[in-house]
């Protein structure tokens, strides 16, 4: 009996959907994309038709053989890659290369039961104008990065690149950092008194607010020490007190850029460790004997919209675990933000009655982390609005008045369950302060501090994750779904670095920046940006000629290329001193750039033409001589490996970055494993010995890397 074959993305699906689908599917995975541009050459005709010219990816020859010879079993094939634009290309490229003549489309926005058969009786055939608008996406995408990035090869230095999103990101960094540098601060003081009633201690604070009606403010010290000495003596009086009744609605449930933000906030997430660990909570989890289960929907969304059952689900969830009060008479209607895709829902927990610590022992840490934040968010949305009680008084002191407000929680609500970070802990709503005690009109305050304080503007913060994803989803800047890797390119190729959770621009992210935006204004405005987005969309929508939006586009980029070309300045990049010494010459040792990545040159070049290997100590002794350091070193083939800084002499070599912890089994110093950046476990440095010990369940599989020999690349 012939079966039907379904084909998903990932393998990590594929043991969710058995869970539930039974013998009479076969499931097979294309591991994304199977076809793909080239990438000895452009790979685009760019005369006229714009005509990709994909070819098959080396790394999936033996995916392609596999899935046509399960197709060639199967009476249907269901392509059920992720439920998006990259999603609905995938499965273009699976039915022009596995010649499929019975192919369906199916969409989940959920690896459930019932998602997944609704699905398939609801299969359908490819959207191509959802395909074209990815297709116009990527070969945009291509013109820019394989026409610009050789210029700035020639012109800057090599293994540059530039991009569509990724130079008008590295652009908002460099600008932050150019308005924080020609910030000029301006002194201002702030005068505070310290009351309390006077027939009970309860000190609170007020600030010194206007004078004579008109609102204070305290340019320098002089007239801060003349505002103390008219106020010396002074009766505090409660002039007039205000109550009003202040309600805060629920945030509304996570989409990609939100969640990318609340988890840098609150666990100092990066945005591809958030989707990381976003995708295995969607793609499924072993939960005991319910098997394999899908806990979140899709991740990559920019929709708030949420289905009619889950509210239910969250409705009944809240009345028996909160009571009646928690829950709004009517289900929350959310409106979406200008521009949304409303394809998918917004992410939430697949059922809520599945509580995070109730799975707890299932999951790892980021997993559990991550699921719980996602579960807290969404029943949050689903609450009632809280409730405070905000009274601000004034208080009248020789004229002068003083200000001071507090509040007092009425009604928790939605935030018994949640409440979203904030990017700056100094913004305090006036619903967040605290209570002031009870007081009448009219009634005399005890002074216990009158003090002054002086401050400073501040200009603007630069930017961290979170608020760098807020400021590229605000202005429109690429799609939340490519947020990950933009952040993590421009940080490989050495525009920006992190320092304290905040990016700073470096001296060649500012000169790339600053020759883009002199020969290629148009591409580097992230407003032209943003536009060619809403051209997508419109593609997608089947509103635009994919071909005619990239005619539009090549046509002027093409004369300001040729015009780069000509006229772009070669720019020198001056090697930077290092804190080594020549050992033939005594000069300084400056760190530049080769063809194999950086390397240690004598500052007396040509005449003296001594090299050494660029490397950095990790504060490791050596296991194998005990007298030298190990050092971080990087191969010839750019990989990173770590070796005794007394080489030749001492051979002691690892691919794994050792640590002062010891084996158990010898004794030898551990390594640390990494699987997608994340330290997984360790693994002994003795290639003799097979010690392997992992961290969580996400890395388990990952095989182990083999140890270099004493002869390794140095």
């Amino acid at each position: 009996m012939a079966k039907s074959l379904i084909i998903v993305e990932s393998p990590a699906k594929i043991k969710t959907l058995k869970n539930f689908l039974g013998a009479d599917f076969m499931i097979e995975a294309s591991m994304g994309h199977v076809r793909d541009l080239p990438k000895s050459k452009l790979g685009v005709e760019v005369e006229n038709s714009f005509e990709p010219q994909y070819v098959s990816i080396p790394e999936r020859k033996d995916v392609i053989k596999k899935l046509k010879a399960a197709a060639g079993k199967a009476d249907i094939v269901y392509l059920a890659s992720d439920p998006d634009r990259e999603g609905e290309a995938i499965a273009w490229h699976l039915r022009e290369a596995l010649n499929l003549d019975n192919a369906r489309r199916i969409q989940f926005n959920e690896i459930t039961k019932t998602a997944v058969l609704e699905a398939l009786k609801n299969a359908h055939d490819i959207n191509i104008d959802l395909v074209n608008a990815q297709q116009a996406r990527r070969v945009l995408d291509r013109l820019v990065g394989y026409k610009l990035s050789p210029l700035l090869w020639r012109k800057v230095k090599r293994n540059l690149s530039a991009g569509r999103v990724q130079s008008v990101s590295v652009r908002l960094i460099c600008d932050r950092e150019r308005e924080i540098l020609a910030f000029v601060p301006v002194e201002y003081w702030s005068i505070t008194a310290t009351l309390t009633p006077k027939d009970k201690l309860h000190l609170f604070d007020a600030k010194l607010f206007s004078r004579n009606g008109e609102k204070l403010e305290i340019h320098n010290g002089k007239e801060a020490d003349e505002l103390l000495s008219a106020l010396e003596g002074a009766d505090y009086i409660v002039k007039n007190i205000r109550k009003n009744e202040k309600k805060r609605n629920p945030s509304p449930p996570f989409i990609t850029s939100t969640l990318q933000q609340e988890a840098s906030r609150k666990f100092n997430f990066g945005a591809r460790r958030t989707m990381t660990v976003a995708q295995q909570l969607y793609e499924g989890i072993e939960i005991g004997e319910a098997g394999a289960v899908g806990l979140i929907t899709y991740m990559r969304t920019d929709s708030t919209r949420v289905a009619k059952e889950a509210q239910d689900e969250a409705r009944e969830y809240i009345t028996k675990q909160y009571g009646a009060s928690y829950m709004p008479e009517n289900a929350r209607q959310l409106a979406q933000k200008k521009g949304a895709q409303d394809a998918h829902e917004a992410i939430r927990p697949t059922s809520v009655f599945r509580h995070p610590d109730e799975i707890k022992h299932f999951l790892s840490g980021d997993q559990y982390g991550l699921y719980r934040l996602i579960w807290q968010r969404f029943m949050a949305s689903q609450m009632s609005q809280a409730v405070f009680d905000v009274v601000s008084m004034d208080i009248e002191a020789k004229g002068l008045l003083f200000r001071a407000t507090g509040s007092t929680v009425k009604f928790q609500g939605f935030m018994k369950v949640y409440t979203e970070g904030k990017d700056d802990d100094k913004l305090v709503a006036d619903e967040e302060l605290p209570p002031l005690p009870p007081l009448k009109e009219g009634q005399q305050l005890d002074l216990k501090e009158l003090k002054p304080d002086q401050h400073f503007t501040e200009p603007p913060p630069r930017f961290s994750e979170a608020t760098l994803v807020r400021a590229l989803e605000e202005k429109g800047i690429g799609r939340p779904s490519t947020y990950a890797a933009i952040i993590s390119t421009i940080q490989d190729r050495k525009y920006v670095e992190i320092m304290e959770r905040k990016f700073y621009p470096t001296e060649l992210g500012f000169i790339v920046t600053d020759q883009l935006v002199k020969h290629f204004p148009v591409i580097m405005d992230a407003e032209f940006t943003a536009g060619v987005e809403t051209k997508l969309d419109n593609v997608e929508e089947g509103k635009l000629d994919w071909v005619k939006l990239l005619s539009e586009f090549y046509g002027p980029f093409e004369k300001d290329l040729e015009a780069a070309q000509e006229n772009m300045e070669r720019v020198k990049i001056e090697p930077k001193e290092s804190d080594q010494v020549c050992p033939n010459c005594g000069k300084k040792m400056l760190i530049r750039e080769g063809k194999f990545g950086e390397f240690l040159g004598c500052a007396g070049y040509p005449e003296c033409k001594t090299t050494a290997p660029l490397t950095k100590p990790i504060d490791v002794k050596c296991p194998l001589c005990g007298e030298g350091d190990i050092v971080e070193k990087m191969s010839k083939k750019r990989k990173v490996f770590y070796s005794c800084n007394r080489y030749p002499e001492c051979a002691w070599v690892s691919w794994n970055k050792p640590t002062n912890k010891k084996c158990p089994k010898c004794n030898s110093l551990l390594g640390e494993r990494r699987f997608r950046g994340k330290l997984s476990g360790y693994k002994c440095t003795n290639p003799e010995c097979d010690y392997v010990k992992f961290r969580g369940k996400a890395e388990e599989g990952e095989e182990a890397q083999a140890e270099p020999t004493a002869s390794a690349e140095k």
